[in-house]
């Protein structure tokens, strides 16, 4: 399976194509949660949040196995940092979709300087740079397909 590409241009022109109405094809988030959430995990890379590891340290390389595998990330998985009752701390669609933004670049100044620095991630432990990109890649294309953006 190919992902999108982790880049902030690409992934702009798909949510210039969600609407706040766009219901989800499985799951039960809205558009501007589905954005606000993209944002939780952004801010779980740059380490502005945390979630403990909840794997074993034995588990690491095969999760990152799994991360730079071709493999989707599952349908209707329920993170316990990603609650669907978790309250919109936006006004509408395009603030969260600023927020995402203003996060993203974040993310990218985040690793600009120190190219060695790692952050957990729950389920695959310590990840740097290019892990989080693939993180990242992984995760918006799943939510992105959920809405019918790819």
């Amino acid at each position: 399976m190919s992902f999108i590409e982790p880049n902030l241009e690409v992934i702009l022109e798909k949510l210039g194509q969600l609407n706040s109405s766009q219901k989800p094809l499985w799951g039960e988030m809205n558009a501007q949660r589905m954005v606000e959430h993209l944002t939780d995990i952004l801010r779980f890379s740059t380490g502005k949040d945390s979630f403990a590891l909840l794997i074993g340290e034995d588990k690491i390389e095969k999760m990152h196995s799994l991360l730079e595998s071709d493999t989707p990330m599952p349908k209707n998985f329920e993170a316990p940092f990603a609650g669907k009752d978790v309250a919109l701390r936006n006004e509408d669609l395009d603030l969260a979709i600023d927020e995402f933004v203003e996060e993203w670049i974040d993310f990218e100044e985040n690793f600009e300087s120190d190219s060695e620095k790692t952050i957990v991630h729950a389920y695959y432990g310590p990840l740097n740079f290019e892990q989080w990109k693939r993180v990242h890649a992984k995760h918006v294309t799943h939510h992105f397909q959920q809405f019918g953006l790819m």
